[in-house]
């Protein structure tokens, strides 16, 4: 297909038709008020799948980092002080639940709304996790958080 066609399509038959057919079932579509739509590119996301047998020391180390580098400095500034806090303390069952909060949704803002509860919580994310996280958002010790945390902590022996 010539490329002056390809600029003609709107943003889902172009995606149609780069993928092959394939519709995608999660992705990422940037908008904002008053937007027409026509610029726009959906992005297909691959779906999260759990890990099931990870061992729970890669687990941990593997949200660590993508609590970090999130694509958005709010939630990585937000999910990193909130991992450094309570990964370690963290079951099985809510680093499952953790994992899931944090890459199954496909734009970060929502993530972060909930967390700061300018939205509410899905009914599928709204689980124990969900509360740790609004309320370590609320910051009632009213601690300075403006940048990641460093990472020589996790070379300190365990308490």
């Amino acid at each position: 297909m010539a490329a002056v066609a390809l600029r003609s399509l709107p943003g889902r038959a172009l995606c149609w038709h780069l993928f092959g057919g394939v519709s995608p079932q999660r992705s990422y579509r940037g908008t904002s008020p008053g937007d027409s739509g026509k610029d726009i590119l959906e992005i297909p996301l691959p779906p999260w799948q759990e890990r099931p047998h990870e061992p729970l020391e890669t687990k941990r180390a593997r949200l660590l980092y993508e609590s970090r580098k999130r694509g958005m400095l709010e939630n990585c500034i937000l999910l990193s002080l909130f991992a450094k806090e309570n990964l370690n303390r963290m079951s099985e069952q809510q680093l499952n639940r953790y994992d899931r909060l944090i890459n199954e949704p496909s734009n970060d803002w929502d993530i972060y709304y909930w967390a700061t509860e300018a939205k509410p919580t899905p009914a599928e994310f709204e689980t124990d996790v969900m509360a740790m996280l609004r309320d370590f958002a609320r910051n009632e010790k009213r601690e300075q958080r403006l940048r990641q945390p460093d990472l020589e902590y996790l070379f300190e022996p365990p308490r």
